[in-house]
């Protein structure tokens, strides 16, 4: 292979810790002064691709600004998701006071990590993976990259291979995302890596104690090993009208192509509920021209998440772009003929509607299960290596597992969640016992808010709150005991990346450091 050698700088002109892009044929390289040495590695996220110049150092990582994840800037390689694929390295050869950057004739951001294959003679086991969402996927690209080579077979009711769910309220229901954008993966990739999915397959039992499956046309299947990761069903209501047409749930990509193709003859919707799903969608629909209402019986959307303020924040912006809104209020029941027209509310009120959405949350797709006792939201209760039982194991929006921070009990929906309980997942299949030591985050994008939330909260003595709300710049602190559980912010995307590792490090300062101190101390704590 030829090389190319490129003059970027000089040394003296590098500050140990300080990351700096550079652009070289329309290609973007990050370069790291970390401990004296110079690191050169691809500048994009591999996820969104986001400049990763504008996330933080963290010692032997760069944090996405984005999204975080996380890429060990020796190597390039992906340690945290929601990235699947590493960055490339470059060699930095200094040359004097000369920083030299080497590079091949050709360049490409990002790369697939080094993985195993199918190899029945090396390992006859049979690794099976109920559902093919984030945390399934991420759990099969896990066990490849720790070098299984037994049989990895995923199950799936849908049609498709693992897609990008998140996207399919935002920018794919509002039309600004193509169909080819959604996938995680090719179908080469899959075949290439021995990675066996079978779609529109409909279990209905998978018993952990006989390590057996049973299918919907009656035949079985036996595992070594299986991981559950079959994700949410939406929560439906059961009201008159409710079987009715044009009344949907969004869950699925068959889900959101329903929801497209009744927006063409349609001019109104009505959401009921203020779910991230639901407030993501009335946004999206609006974006289509529509005119769309909300019923919800919260005050504000999101005030359970994020407390009042910030609700208020999302709500007068939702108002502001024509949405209207009947809060503290329920839905009675649909009226219609076939189709549903009209959505009749509990205190009388009728809104006449084309389509309605509902978005009142989900309850984990468990109900199959057998040989495990499920707990009362159906859920999955696992250990912290997320162990079910002997040989099975669980990941996802389907667990019940405990807290590494607080001892609580924890079940969170959430896309970045679910990928690292199934990294962690497959880690512990394979016996490289690795406990849940990751710290939850998401986002939300409405409105232009790009609201990021790391921790979790489930309650809290208070919020304190850096920066001001109303102009969409600030971080609220949500406090228990003097500590900090999270932290959601706007326009603080290395603040929030620099909570993430100090929560990761128990080195968060506590509510009486942060009350006094500023945001960007958070970013000189990080490099401690």
């Amino acid at each position: 292979m030829e090389y190319r050698d490129i003059n970027i700088g000089k040394l003296s002109e590098f500050e140990e810790n300080e990351m700096r892009s550079v652009t070289i044929d329309k290609h973007s390289f990050l370069l790291i002064r970390s401990e004296g040495k110079v690191y050169a590695i691809d500048g994009l996220c591999t996820h969104y691709g986001a400049p990763l110049e504008e996330g933080i150092l963290c010692r032997e990582n760069v944090i996405c600004p984005w999204h975080h994840s996380y890429f060990n800037i020796k190597t390039g390689k992906a340690i945290e998701p929601p990235a699947f694929n590493s960055l490339n390295r470059y060699d930095v050869i200094l040359n004097g006071e000369d920083i030299i950057l080497r590079l091949p004739e050709n360049v490409e951001n990002g790369r697939t990590p080094e993985m195993a294959t199918y190899e029945a003679q090396k390992d006859s086991r049979t690794f099976v993976i109920l559902g093919a969402g984030a945390s399934a996927y991420m759990a099969a690209q896990t066990l490849r990259e720790d070098g299984f080579k037994g049989r990895i077979l995923m199950l799936t009711y849908e049609n498709h291979t693992p897609y990008d769910r998140p996207n399919l309220s935002k920018e794919y229901l509002m039309g600004s995302a193509p169909d080819e954008w959604m996938p995680l993966r090719t179908d080469d990739f899959f075949s290439s890596y021995g990675i066996e999915i079978i779609k529109q397959m409909k279990v209905t039992e998978a018993d952990a104690e006989k390590k057996q499956i049973r299918f919907e046309n009656g035949n079985t299947l036996s595992f070594d090993k299986m991981l559950i990761a079959t994700g949410g069903t939406p929560k439906r209501l059961e009201i008159p009208g409710s079987k009715l047409q044009n009344i949907f749930y969004l869950r699925t990509f068959d889900d959101a192509d329903r929801i497209i193709e009744s927006t063409v003859k349609a001019r109104r919707v009505v959401i009921i509920g203020s779910s991230f799903i639901a407030m993501e969608a009335a946004f999206s629909l609006r974006k289509r021209k529509l005119s769309v209402a909300v019923i919800s019986p919260d005050k504000v959307p999101f005030e359970k998440a994020f407390g009042s303020e910030i609700g208020g924040l999302f709500f007068d912006l939702h108002k502001k772009n024509g949405v209207e809104f009947r809060m503290e209020t329920s839905v009675e029941s649909f009226e219609g003929n076939k189709r549903v027209e009209a959505v009749v509310l509990s205190n009388g009120e009728k809104i006449e509607t084309d389509i309605v959405v509902v978005g009142i949350g989900v309850k984990p797709a468990t109900d199959f299960i057998k040989g495990i006792s499920l707990e009362k939201d159906g859920s999955i209760k696992v250990d912290q290596f997320f162990r079910a039982a002997e040989d099975v194991f669980a990941s996802g929006d389907i667990v019940s597992f405990p807290d590494w921070r607080s001892g609580e009990v924890l079940r969170i929906e959430h896309w970045r969640t679910a990928q690292q309980q199934g990294k962690n997942a497959a880690h512990n299949m394979l016996g490289n016992v690795t406990p849940d030591n990751f710290v939850p985050f998401f986002w939300t994008h409405q409105l232009g808010l790009e609201l990021r939330y790391v921790g979790h909260a489930k309650q809290w003595d208070e919020i304190i709150i850096k920066g001001d709300v109303k102009s969409k710049d600030f971080i609220a602190y949500y406090i228990k005991d003097n500590q900090v559980y999270a932290a959601a912010g706007n326009n603080r995307d290395k603040e929030i990346a620099a909570i993430e590792e100090l929560m990761r490090r128990e080195k968060m300062p506590s509510a009486d450091e942060l009350r006094n101190g500023s945001p960007e101390d958070l970013l000189r704590l990080i490099q401690q």
